[in-house]
């Protein structure tokens, strides 16, 4: 799944060719994505312009005077930035069309969404989908003191607590399992057991992985794409993700993989205590 720093690339990719312009179509394909596509979106978009481009943890937001668009990318989807005459392919779902160009969605799994939010609505950030989201970890807000007073009485497991979103929001699985391998913390260790200069170090190094993931693309996910066709390379600094039984590459020790919540955690038994 695009974790925060693809989208993040993502819309940095696609600003120069959506902001200042000018929609002169919208298709969509099919009724929809992981929900119906919004009722009327080209009435609401064809003639007006997209303002700016903003970003609310995996959420893209293409902000208009009169309301925001809402994109997510769900587990395998992506946005190319493509001539607008370019014929569409089986999994091509949506295209929003400013002249000469078009910024098209591709999404195999149907799990991405592409919704409008109305300013007579109130602020984007009221949106269902966006107003129990937690702090943005590359903003001011998000710091190790809010991470130790928002845990004190969680006896979840760390990991869990990191992709739940609701105190820190788009740190996904691979940043989750990198960030506790690079601090020093057991994924299994319940977050309301971890000390205020443990988060300190963690609060750093998931500032630190984020920043470096955008600067170098993203993580080659072999679903994800930047908008010009080409893949990120982030999982080249991978220390632990995906390297199950491989040594790691500090202590030596076997690299370890359990299920958490469903999901898969990777982390290194001798450095992770």
């Amino acid at each position: 799944m695009p974790e925060l720093p693809e989208v993040e690339v993502t819309r940095l990719g696609v600003t120069p060719h959506v902001q200042g312009k000018v929609v002169s179509n919208v298709v969509l394909r099919h009724i929809g994505l992981r929900w119906p596509f919004p009722v009327d979106l080209a009435k609401q978009l064809n003639g007006k312009v997209v303002r700016t481009t903003s970003r609310r943890g995996k959420y893209l937001l293409l902000n208009f005077d009169h309301g925001t668009l809402i994109i997510h990318l769900g587990m395998s989807g992506h946005l190319r930035v493509i001539p607008s005459a370019t014929s569409p392919e089986k999994h091509d779902h949506f295209d929003l069309v400013l002249g000469s160009q078009a910024v098209r969605m591709t999404d195999p799994r149907r799990f991405g969404a592409v919704l409008w939010h109305d300013a007579k609505n109130g602020h984007v950030n009221e949106h269902l989908l966006l107003r129990h989201l937690g702090v943005e970890p590359l903003e001011d807000g998000f710091s190790a003191r809010l991470l130790y007073d928002k845990t004190r009485q969680k006896k979840a497991p760390i990991k869990q607590v990191l992709l739940s979103g609701d105190i820190v929001v788009g740190v996904g699985n691979i940043y989750a399992c990198e960030s506790l391998f690079r601090a020093g913390i057991n994924p299994k260790t319940a977050a309301g057991r971890i000390s205020l200069p443990r988060y300190e170090k963690l609060a750093v190094v998931i500032r630190e992985i984020l920043a470096a993931a955008i600067e170098q693309g993203g993580s080659t996910l072999k679903d994800f794409i930047g908008v010009d066709g080409s893949s990120g390379y982030f999982q080249q600094s991978y220390f632990v993700y995906g390297r199950t039984g491989a040594p790691c590459r500090v202590c030596g020790t076997p690299i370890k993989q359990i299920k958490q919540g469903q999901r898969s955690t990777f982390y290194c038994p001798g450095c992770q205590r």
